[in-house]
């Protein structure tokens, strides 16, 4: 079966928000809210219509570690919304991910000709596979784990005139 996985916040990694401020993530920034609010969905492009894998039926896992928050999950192969993340990501076409979050606590500085956030602890709502997110290519989603699974996929994903 496969595995859409990446990063979808590195720790301390700069995003500009709108041209004005640079906003980071503190390590383990979500550590809390993955143990308050433990079901966490991935969706497609934020659109809350277009799940594709959640906590609660084991098909998304998700990782704080040293590096950021790390995620896994398996998008059901049969559904027509499964075979098109796997091909968009596949393909590489759509390798980015965003984050539907609430900042909790945070710190700012207005030190520079830019402010700074530091959020330091947030409430996750949700990961996305988007085309382009905030933290662009610090962020990333991959495909792994292709099987034969995968072929009975890329072919009802032929028959349906979607990239494979």
């Amino acid at each position: 079966m496969a595995e859409v996985s990446g990063y979808a916040i590195q720790w301390n990694q700069p995003a500009i928000i709108a041209g004005l401020f640079e906003e980071r993530f503190a390590r383990g920034a979500f550590n809390q809210s993955l143990i308050d609010n433990p079901d966490i969905a991935a969706l497609w492009a934020h659109d809350t219509s277009r799940p594709l894998a959640r906590v609660a039926n084991k098909s998304l896992t998700l990782r704080s570690d040293n590096i950021g928050l790390w995620y896994s999950f398996r998008p059901d192969e049969k559904s027509p919304l499964g075979q098109e993340v796997l091909a968009s990501v596949g393909s590489g076409l759509v390798n980015e991910v965003s984050v539907g979050f609430s900042s909790i606590e945070e710190e700012w500085d207005d030190s520079g000709s830019l402010p700074k956030r530091l959020i330091t602890r947030a409430w996750l709502g949700e990961l996305s596979i988007v085309l382009w997110g905030a933290y662009g290519n610090s962020t990333s989603a991959s495909l792994s784990g292709r099987s034969t699974g995968a072929t009975r996929a890329e072919a009802a994903m032929k028959a349906r005139g979607l990239p494979v």
